[in-house]
Parts: C-alpha cells; structure tokens; sequence
C-alpha cells in the first residue's frame, strides 16, 4: 500500500527543530507582553470575501494564492493567506475597534498557493501585531522601536536593516501612480512580463521588483515622496525624529511599497542578506482605511507580521540560539532493579524541589549499560543512576554526560541543591 505524504508545501516540525521554534515565540510573546501587547485568537477559515475586499481582487494574492473552495452550503471559504485582514473583522464583530485604542497581537499558520522555496512554504507561520484608535506617528515609532528591540533580544540586531517609506494618502497615491503609469508607459516594450501585467493591474508594485534590469529603468521614474500631501509628510518626518530619538537606524527606501491595497502613510521592512533571495524578515505599515473597508467605522491602524520560518532560518544563519535551547533534557534518571515506584517518586519530588527542570525517567527497562547509552543520546546534562543498593541508602548516584567530572553520590537534599546551583543555574 502507497504511504501517504505531507502535501508539497506543509511541513512537518520535527521534535529536534521545535526548542528553536517554541525560543523564538517565546521570546517574542515576552516581549510583546511587555509593552502592553495582548493576544487575540480568530478562525484560520474565513468568508472568501473578507479578502477580496480587505486585500485587492487584482492582486496576486487573490487571483492565484488563496486557497478557496466551497463549503457543503455553497458559501466560498478561504484559508487565511495573511492574519490583518481576519483581525480586523475578529475585533470589528466584537466591538474592539469603535471609540477604542487596542493593542493586539497573534501567532499562528497562514495559507497561499505559491512555489515552495526556502523559507517560503504553502502553509507557513506568522506573529502579527496590530494597533487600533491610534492617529500619530508616536505608536507607528513604537512599533518599529519594539521590533529593534526584538532584534537586539534575538541576537540578530548585526545582521537587518530597517527601511522606511510614506505611501502618502490615497489622493497622493492616485496622483503618483499617473505620473508612474505615464513615465511607464513610454517604456513598455522595455517592461518584462509581469511589470507589463502589473501596469494595468497595480502598477506602483513594479517599484518592488526583483528583476535589476527593471530597477535601472526606474532610475529616472517619479519618486512618490514628491507627490506626498503635506500632512503625509509631517507625519513621515515626525516618525524619523522619534526613531533617531531612540537610537533606532534606518534607511529611507522611496521604492518600498506593499503588496496589499489597504496600506498608506508609513510603510517599513525589515530585511537581511543573510538569508540570500528571501531578505524581508518583518513587514508592514499604516492602514488607516482597512476597518471602514469591511464594513466598520473610519479607524487609524497600523500593524506588522513576521514570517517564523524565515526567522528560524535567520537564527540559524546567526548561530545565536543559546546551546541550552537546542537541549530538551537536563537529567536522565536511570533505574537499575525493580524499583520504578521509587523511581516515579524520586523523579515527581525532584521536580517539586527543582523548579524548571526538565527530567525525563527511563521507562520500559533494559540493562545498565544500554540505558547510559539512552542517556547519552537524549543530551541530558547528567544521569541519575537510582538503584536498590542505592534506595537502601537514601541516596543518587550521579554520572556527568557533559563535563569530565568524577561520579558522585549524594543525599536526596544535596542532589537538589546541586541541581538547583549547578545545573539550573
């Protein structure tokens, strides 16, 4: 009989690669906590139509990445292919947005059809955060500022570079995207296949394109800050002085654009030449009119998402995921003789005493020599070795896997302050 496989693009996570995934969000949740960030949850299944509004019909991620079907009723369901849009209608169908400021933030699986690459799959893994209610350039800074600090916390701070841009408002928008389509069409037999779709569907995403040779071209295109209203401006330069403020570098990218309809005013990413290809670790920006969009009163937003799989990759690339992180174990407690109930106890009180500590009791026999060996290969710091000559006692032998440390013997009272000072510690 055929096995049968993972569908091409969902990955497992595999217990030797979970410690750096479970490092990573907590990490980042400590942090979001600390600011006075909370959780929110909302359904990975969502009506089709909240993304085709929220997101754009002609973008490509609605006319060719969203997994869509219909469900047993006829209604047209979508996987979530990013999270903004489900926490918008998650709060605007709670009554969290109007007359409210909320500071959000959620974690989990995302969904779009595209070409599996490294760290880029079908169904990957994102934390978002998003702020409601708040009108200024003081909460986009603080978003940007807590990511800076995300870095410095991760250990990657070395090795990303934060870019800055102002969409300006729609109207702004409007005018620069006739000046672009204008210098463009002048151009288009020069323009590669998909810049050429991308002028009649959405132009100013040719700005972001990978193709070089469509970057020469736009050497002499308008710059869209020339075409920014003066509140837009105000604001893009409050937002720098904040951010020059606290220390946080930047750069200002007057080609940065996103790939979704609803953003406007401040846009940034943050991105890496660590990772070759796939740069962008952190992205997003002001949308002031997403809430409306979906049906709720006019409500300033702004937000960002990272991609986890990318910032494992970056972790790695790194080498900053403490060694302590990549062990699951601490203590192995090997038991010699028919004496598991003496075992269980002595492993229950042990972590009673021993706050933290991740131990792991043999289980289902075997000999002394092939359960060392079990101890060995878990990657535990040491072996408790409890046998009946050492039950008699009232004591533990201990045998360090780790260090070249002589075997001991101790008293269940000196095996817990050692534990607690040594291993722990």
């Amino acid at each position: 009989m055929k096995k049968i496989q993972s569908i091409r693009g969902m990955s497992d996570l595999l217990p030797e690669d979970s410690p750096r995934w479970q490092y990573l969000e907590e990490t980042v949740a400590k942090l979001l906590t600390g600011y006075g960030y909370r959780e929110i949850r909302f359904p990975i299944l969502e009506p089709t139509e909240l993304f085709k509004r929220s997101i754009g019909e002609v973008t490509d991620i609605v006319e060719k990445e969203m997994y869509t079907f219909d469900d047993r009723n006829g209604d047209s369901m979508t996987l979530r292919p990013e999270g903004t849009a489900g926490c918008v209608r998650a709060c605007e169908q709670n009554g969290l947005t109007h007359n409210q400021i909320q500071r959000l933030w959620y974690q989990g699986p995302m969904f779009r059809y595209e070409r599996p690459q490294k760290g880029r799959l079908r169904q990957f893994h994102q934390i978002g955060v998003e702020v409601f209610g708040l009108e200024g350039p003081d909460i986009d800074a603080e978003l940007i500022t807590m990511t800076w600090r995300m870095w410095q916390q991760l250990g990657v701070a070395n090795v990303v570079t934060l870019q800055l841009n102002s969409l300006g408002t729609t109207e702004s928008r409007g005018r620069y995207r006739n000046a672009l389509v204008e210098y463009l069409q002048q151009r288009k037999e020069q323009l590669d296949e998909d810049s050429q779709r991308r002028l009649l569907t959405n132009p100013m995403r040719i700005l972001d394109s990978k193709n070089q040779e469509m970057q020469l071209l736009l050497n002499d295109a308008p710059v869209l800050h020339d075409y920014l209203d003066e509140e837009s401006q105000q604001h893009f330069e409050k937002l720098c002085e904040l951010l020059d403020a606290v220390g946080v570098p930047y750069q200002i990218n007057p080609r940065l654009v996103r790939g979704l309809d609803y953003y406007g005013k401040t846009v940034f990413e943050w991105v890496t030449d660590s990772l070759g290809a796939q740069g962008t670790v952190c992205a997003g920006g002001r949308y002031n009119g997403l809430v409306e969009q979906l049906g709720g009163k006019s409500t300033p937003a702004v937000g960002f998402a990272m991609g986890l799989e990318r910032l494992v990759l970056l972790l790695d690339a790194a080498g900053v995921v403490p060694d302590s992180i990549a062990r699951q174990l601490d203590v192995y407690l090997v038991v010699v003789g028919d004496i598991q109930v003496h075992a269980l106890q002595l492993g229950e009180t042990l972590r009673t005493k021993c706050p933290g500590l991740r131990l792991q009791n043999h289980c289902g026999g075997g000999s002394f020599k092939s359960q060392t060996k079990k101890a060995n290969k878990s990657g535990a710091v040491v072996a408790l070795i409890l046998g009946e000559d050492e039950l008699a006692r009232g004591e533990v032998s201990i045998k360090f896997l780790r260090e070249d440390k002589p075997h001991q013997t101790l008293s269940i009272t000196d095996l817990v302050t050692l534990i607690n000072n040594e291993i722990l510690n």
